[in-house]
């Protein structure tokens, strides 16, 4: 592992040297191979970097031990030892795991996009209940939100909503998101106090770099509108709203949510590398079918994960068994507990024995 992780180091230089080149400047297709390679080598580096720096830490003080020196100093120099050793060991895990390509994407900020289903106006009331949930769980992490787009309902709920994420650990903790939400409850219009289901559609993906996935000027459509304002002052008077249609695909993002052209173009451009992008990965995870029956879902949207049953103050994973009598505090953004769950379900599925 040391020895090639001294050759990602020495690649790793070499192109911080090409970077720097007039050759690589001048071409920006170049330019752009070399700025995603370095991005993708950082993390290894600076982990092994560190690992370097405190491995010659624990030498000096293996040194000092064999010296003579009062016993007070000996303990205070032996509880170091064990600290930087349990330092290099978490290092050497985190390191084994990138070289094993395990996190490669576990550092990446995610879009994600909530859709009602079934159920109508009280499908709309559910996929806010979800933001809402996301949202609150980032302020728990201190991650940070942006809205991407919105298209609202007229009882406060939402056909759509797209937003992005930013923070540690932010794929990590919502990578398992992604299917169908069920809601079961009484909705608030019900004069029977009859039950209902409902359901909602959530999408989490990583939003790629701009250099991570380029996208041709020519296989763009890009049409401008009027966006829909709330009226009186508020009303758009020019036309801000943007439309895009990718050719080779017939993706089309749209985003009004800013008054400015240019923002509104900037964020659909976002949304639509990350729609891309995960479109690539879903049509390569249908060509492993080992893979994908390791995995805890098979990240299809029609997929059916989670039920929120209000009657039993109940929260249930369809995929890992996992049950929780905490339905409010999730709803109120409290995930940990089921973002660990899925996680440790997710390490133990990669533990166990392939067929042969």
């Amino acid at each position: 592992m040391l020895e090639q992780l001294e050759k990602i180091e020495k690649r790793y230089s070499e192109l911080e040297h090409l970077l720097a080149s007039y050759d690589a400047i001048s071409d920006k297709e170049q330019y752009n191979k070399y700025a995603k390679e370095l991005s993708d080598l950082k993390r290894p580096v600076s982990l092994f970097r560190e690992f370097k720096k405190i491995s010659e830490e624990i030498k000096g003080l293996e040194k000092v031990l064999t010296e003579k020196h009062d016993e007070e100093f000996i303990q205070l120099a032996k509880g170091e030892l064990r600290d930087l050793k349990q330092k290099t060991a978490d290092l050497q895990e985190q390191l084994k795991w990138i070289l094993a390509g395990e996190d490669s994407e576990l550092g990446k900020n995610i879009i994600v996009e909530i859709r009602q289903g079934t159920g109508g106006m009280e499908a709309g009331l559910f996929a806010a209940d979800l933001y809402r949930m996301y949202t609150k769980y980032a302020v728990r992490k201190n991650w940070s939100v942006e809205s991407m787009s919105a298209s609202p309902t007229g009882s406060g709920g939402f056909k759509e909503i797209v937003f992005s994420m930013k923070g540690k650990d932010a794929y990590k903790r919502l990578k398992f998101e992604s299917g169908v939400h069920r809601v079961q409850r009484v909705p608030t219009t019900e004069a029977q106090g009859r039950i209902h289901t409902s359901t909602a559609t959530v999408a989490v993906l990583i939003e790629p770099e701009e250099v991570d996935w380029a996208i041709e000027a020519k296989d763009l459509r890009i049409d401008t509108y009027r966006s829909s304002g709330a009226g009186g002052q508020n009303v758009q008077k020019t036309d801000s709203a943007v439309r895009i249609t990718h050719m080779p695909t017939g993706l089309v993002v749209t985003c009004q949510d800013e008054r400015s052209q240019l923002k509104n173009k900037s964020k659909a451009m976002r949304v639509l590398r990350a729609r891309l992008l995960d479109m690539k990965e879903q049509e390569e995870s249908k060509k492993i079918s080992q893979e994908r029956k390791s995995q805890i879902g098979s990240g299809d949207r029609s997929e059916k994960i989670r039920t929120y049953n209000f009657h039993d103050l109940r929260v249930t994973d369809h995929r890992i068994n996992f049950t929780s009598h905490q339905l409010e505090a999730i709803l109120e953004g409290d995930l940990d507990e089921l973002s660990v769950a899925l996680i440790k379900a997710q390490e133990a599925k990669k533990n166990e024995p392939r067929p042969s």
